[in-house]
């Protein structure tokens, strides 16, 4: 894959990527490649700077990740923790908890637990409102929140 810096006969500027440099040549030739601004097919290669990461910038780029992970985790692992101190764990009941409350079975109160895909979508289906608890986003640093 290869992205090219364009620009159209009015002069506006977007970018697009092409399979290869005679892939560009080959839609340009057929007027398939037209400005998103104006619909313009006189289209020419503007000034490109090759996007080369030296190992000082990888290394950058990995350290922000690292360091994105590890904020995400934070709050994932606040929220389970809130969500385990303030809500009752009911297990793989989960379902029929949700229903019971929903229809006035049982008293209203905050519950979590277990339900599969398929479960979750009836409950929905159902007008039960509900909200899958994420997870932790690095695996090796996975925690069950009970």
């Amino acid at each position: 894959m290869i992205k090219y810096s364009l620009i159209c006969s009015e002069k506006h500027e977007f970018e697009v990527w092409f399979s290869n440099s005679s892939d560009y040549d080959a839609q340009k030739s057929k007027l398939l490649i037209s400005c998103p601004y104006c619909s313009s097919t006189k289209i020419e290669k503007g000034i490109m700077a090759p996007n080369i990461a030296s190992s000082r910038k990888r290394e950058k780029t990995a350290m922000e990740k690292d360091r994105n992970l590890s904020d995400l985790n934070s709050v994932i692992g606040k929220l389970r923790q809130h969500i385990k101190e303030k809500f009752e764990y009911v297990g793989d009941k989960f379902p029929e908890e949700a229903r019971a409350i929903y229809y006035g079975e049982k008293e209203e109160r905050k519950i979590y637990g277990e339900a599969s895909l398929d479960e979750a979508k009836n409950l929905q289906d159902e007008g039960i409102s509900l909200s899958a608890i994420p997870q932790l986003a690095s695996p090796k640093n996975k925690k069950k929140l009970n």
